[in-house]
């Protein structure tokens, strides 16, 4: 008799268990998609339910802990402080659930679905990744895009970033880095400047000449890099001119003010028009790299694979290598009127 009244007694706790964990769980769902999302019904729309069954979930997981997890006003929608450690606490096991019924959903459904959130530095970001938008969103308009700009080092896993443009050399070794391009950094002039002052036809030549330098959100000035004789040499040229934005110092190049060190995507199309001319070519750095970045190469959903696979090929397939373009226009400079403009510059 004891031994069926244990066996009852296991058999009502795992009942009893099962129904507490299902329960939990889907409210545990439901407050990870809406401290994710931001607001109860970009959740529901998320998780595929009614606004009010989020609602309900999240009230008996709270009721459940004895702790309030999210703070609602009629705008917004928050995670308490206990709310924020649980969220934390959670997040690892249930993001790959959440992961796998959005990948069924994505293959259910058809076509890619959902928004996109996307880093890529200012420079680049203007002119190689936001032209190309507009395209992508024809090819896919459900699939919605955030893109941010800016010249620092994001988190993806902390910031939510789906995907990453980044610049230079990649030391993460977090995140998957796709090479899309190589990054060709040339030193350029306006036609005029040339004419005035010459071109530099070595790195020491550079203090004679008006340098335009870039400001990074660290608070350093960005150096310019070069290659010489097969060793790298990474030097911040003297300037009056400096400035926070690429396009700033690209645009003061174009007006004839000073020689600035430029990455190729920027200055291709000024230098195949003949406003712009480069020097110092065959001293570019040739170990730096224009990269797409995410965070696994497993269970992603359909709009970050569709969204990878379309900016990789269109900007594989742009004409961006300028190293030859000006520099001939360049050396005519530099050998016709630079020891003249130099000595000038010196003097």
């Amino acid at each position: 008799m004891s031994h069926v009244s244990l066996h009852h007694s296991s058999s009502d706790h795992r009942d009893s268990l099962a129904s507490s964990l299902s329960a939990s769980y889907a409210g545990v769902v439901a407050f990870l998609t809406v401290a994710n999302e931001g607001s109860f019904s970009r959740a529901a729309e998320r998780l595929g339910i009614g606004r009010s069954a989020v609602s309900r979930s999240v009230q008996k997981l709270e009721a459940q802990l004895g702790a309030r997890l999210l703070s609602r006003t009629t705008r917004s929608t928050t995670t308490t402080r206990e709310g924020e450690q649980f969220y934390e606490n959670c997040r690892p096991g249930v993001e790959k659930l959440l992961q796998a019924l959005e990948d069924m959903r994505d293959l259910r459904d058809g076509p890619p679905q959902g928004m996109l959130k996307i880093s890529a530095s200012l420079g680049f970001g203007r002119k190689v990744v936001a032209p190309l938008l507009a395209h992508f969103r024809e090819a896919y308009p459900a699939v919605g895009l955030e893109l941010s700009l800016e010249d620092r080092m994001v988190d993806l896993a902390a910031e939510r970033i789906d995907v990453a443009f980044r610049d230079g050399r990649l030391e993460d070794s977090q995140v998957v880095a796709k090479r899309l391009i190589p990054m060709q950094m040339l030193v350029c002039a306006s036609p005029d400047y040339a004419r005035r002052r010459g071109l530099p036809t070595s790195i020491v030549e550079l203090d004679a000449h008006d340098c335009i330098n870039q400001r990074l959100p660290n608070g350093r000035l960005l150096a310019w890099e070069f290659r010489v004789d097969g060793q790298r040499h990474v030097l911040t040229p003297a300037g009056d001119i400096v400035v926070n934005d690429p396009s700033l110092a690209m645009q003061a190049v174009l007006d004839g003010q000073g020689i600035a060190q430029l990455a190729a995507y920027q200055v291709c199309e000024d230098l195949h028009a003949g406003r712009l001319v480069s020097c110092l070519n065959t001293l570019a750095p040739d170990d730096r790299g224009h990269y797409l970045c995410y965070l696994s190469r497993h269970q992603l959903p359909k709009r970050i694979r569709v969204f990878i696979d379309f900016m990789s090929d269109r900007i594989r397939a742009m004409d961006i290598d300028c190293t030859m373009v000006g520099l001939k226009a360049g050396d005519a400079y530099a050998h016709a009127s630079g020891a003249d403009a130099r000595s000038d510059a010196i003097a």
